[in-house]
């Protein structure tokens, strides 16, 4: 990664996790789910309401603990998938695993999630940033709370 690369990457991750646009509660709650990484102690906890036909994402939320990387990508992927469809978001959902390993790219105008194909190059690294895509889909997957562990 070149320096300026690296650079852009500190801001985007730091400025993500330190002032989250999208941290808190839904009111309502539609969907909720729980994701714990215990490796590493990162716990990221969504909220979501859907739309009238439950067919889109009309808001998300998180609250959470943990590093800079697994709260920013919680916060970017709130951005990117909120008006999205359930059945685009699970798409999405398995594409940033690939984007993660480093074996694709976002397109336009998700671009900005391509800031975490870095992580690829740090295997422990993966899990903090794929957290709260796999606390989403468990979220999406099942109307009951209950507790994920990656």
């Amino acid at each position: 990664m070149k320096t300026n690369d690296r650079q852009i990457y500190q801001q985007v991750i730091l400025t993500h996790a330190r002032k989250p646009q999208n941290k808190g509660k839904t009111d309502p709650v539609h969907r909720q789910h729980r994701g714990e990484n215990p490796y590493c102690g990162d716990v990221v906890d969504l909220t979501l309401v859907l739309d009238e036909a439950e067919s889109k994402i009309a808001d998300i939320k998180f609250e959470g603990a943990g590093c800079a990387l697994c709260l920013a990508s919680a916060d970017l992927m709130a951005i990117a998938i909120k008006g999205k469809t359930i059945s685009q978001v699970l798409l999405m959902v398995e594409q940033f695993r690939e984007m993660a390993a480093g074996n694709t790219q976002f397109d336009p105008p998700l671009e900005k999630l391509n800031i975490m194909q870095g992580v690829s190059r740090y295997p422990m690294r993966v899990k903090c940033a794929t957290l709260a895509w796999h606390t989403l889909k468990a979220a999406l997957s099942s109307v009951e709370t209950s507790n994920e562990q990656v």
